[in-house]
């Protein structure tokens, strides 16, 4: 048993350490991108397609499997491992290669201002760490599963990036699979917990939003609760319904330069509206997060929720690497900020309406409500409020499905597995999605 867990406290310690320096490359981008804002704002009409376009060539070129999230590239790993000893086609989906790509595209865009964030990039990377680190095994070793090993990095790349654990674990049961978890709890579990202790190690015990105030609560925000709840989980499953029509569309493109002038008009209107109209549309949305739960600036503009969801739907749809995890976060604040204005609700309530949104809008992209309520209880350390946001969470997993059935990372899963493997293991894969629903 001992010799089995080795190798996932090993790629647990690579995670974490990778996890961490990926996420200071990052944030060193994005304060970039806002230092020339603020200086030399016209340049970025310059700077920002450059670096769409290089992002988007990088997985275009080199990895066409790194583009995006990582979320649905890891799940269909995850299937296919299961599916087929050895499948060789996962290699495209995790790999070395696909690792090194989704972090310097995702680079590109940070620093060209694209509204994307690293969890799902960090998710994927993960993987591929454990894949590895699976892989150079001996063939004495004790016997592990590479689905096992891709589930539990996927679980321990959601703890170091948001310092998580518990909802790296939720993660891994809810959003990747629901039927390996009980075979592999205590490899998960110890996965998430070193690749945790190692993030922290070299930044010190943090959240990753901070604690906002949420004591003396009104008797009626339950009642603002449900009502951010159902327009940020509708709000987020009709964006992942438009990014889906999007990739549809753009599959009828003929030609390279076709996904170039593509790329080049997203990466124009969102500078142009960063310019004309205001900046908030810039980068991942921790900053929207953080400036209405804990400045005096509690309440956005009429017009934010559509930057925020107009910001990481025109980033996602390049091709580039990216994830849509945390600026989903960002345009949930954005709807409970919006709609507590409108009622003029304390600072206090809307601190809670924005906790509500950013739980309502994720769970309306991801279908995964559990994994969103425990994600943001552990960013902010506020879990006198679990009944609210259980509250938020349902109410939105709700209206989601009355939008569709499956999720945007389900979509995109099949379609990779589509795009790698026969009638066969597809008309699997499908029949699979069937017993879950």
């Amino acid at each position: 048993m001992l010799l089995q867990a080795v190798p996932f406290w090993i790629a647990s310690i690579i995670t974490g350490l990778v996890a961490v320096l990926y996420g200071k490359f990052f944030q060193i981008a994005e304060d970039f991108t806002s230092s020339i804002f603020d200086r030399y704002a016209w340049a970025l009409f310059i700077l920002s397609p450059v670096c769409f376009v290089v992002a988007w060539w990088l997985v275009h070129r080199f990895a066409p499997y790194s583009k995006g999230g990582g979320d649905p590239q890891v799940m269909a790993a995850i299937q296919l491992s299961a599916t087929r000893k050895n499948n060789p086609v996962v290699d495209k989906l995790l790999s070395l290669r696909v690792a090194f790509i989704k972090v310097i595209s995702s680079l590109f865009m940070a620093l060209g201002g694209g509204a994307i964030g690293r969890e799902g990039p960090t998710i994927q990377i993960a993987a591929s760490i454990f894949k590895i680190i699976y892989e150079v095994l001996p063939k004495w070793w004790p016997k592990i599963t590479k689905s096992s090993m891709l589930i539990a990095g996927a679980a321990a790349g959601v703890a170091a990036t948001f310092n998580t654990p518990l909802g790296g674990i939720i993660f891994a049961m809810e959003g990747l699979t629901k039927t390996h978890f009980s075979y592999n709890k205590t490899a998960i579990v110890s996965s998430v917990i070193i690749a945790g202790l190692t993030a922290q190690a070299m930044l010190g015990p943090y959240l990753y939003l901070g604690s906002p105030k949420l004591n003396g609560l009104s008797s009626y925000i339950f009642c603002g609760v449900a009502v951010v709840a159902l327009i940020s989980g509708l709000l987020g499953s009709y964006v992942s319904k438009l990014i889906l029509f999007i990739f549809a569309w753009k599959t009828k493109f003929k030609f390279s330069w076709h996904h170039v002038l593509y790329v080049v008009a997203c990466s124009l209107i969102m500078i142009s509206l960063a310019y004309f109209v205001n900046r908030e549309i810039l980068g991942s949305g921790k900053d929207v997060m953080q400036n209405t739960l804990f400045t005096s600036a509690k309440y956005v503009h009429w017009y934010s929720p559509i930057l925020r969801t107009a910001g990481p739907l025109l980033s996602f749809t390049t091709g580039a690497a990216g994830g849509i995890f945390t600026p989903a976060l960002g345009a949930g604040a954005s709807i409970g900020s919006l709609v507590a204005s409108w009622f003029n609700f304390s600072a206090i309530d809307t601190n809670m309406l924005i906790l509500s949104g950013m739980v309502g809008f994720l769970t309306g992209v991801t279908r995964s409500p559990f994994t969103s309520i425990i994600i943001v209880l552990e960013m902010t350390d506020r879990h006198a409020v679990i009944f609210h946001l259980l509250l938020a969470g349902m109410i939105s997993s709700l209206v989601s499905i009355l939008v569709d059935k499956h999720s945007l990372y389900n979509y995109l899963k099949l379609q990779f597995i589509r795009d790698l493997n026969t009638t066969e293991e597809t008309e699997m894969a499908e029949h699979v999605e069937k017993i879950k629903t």
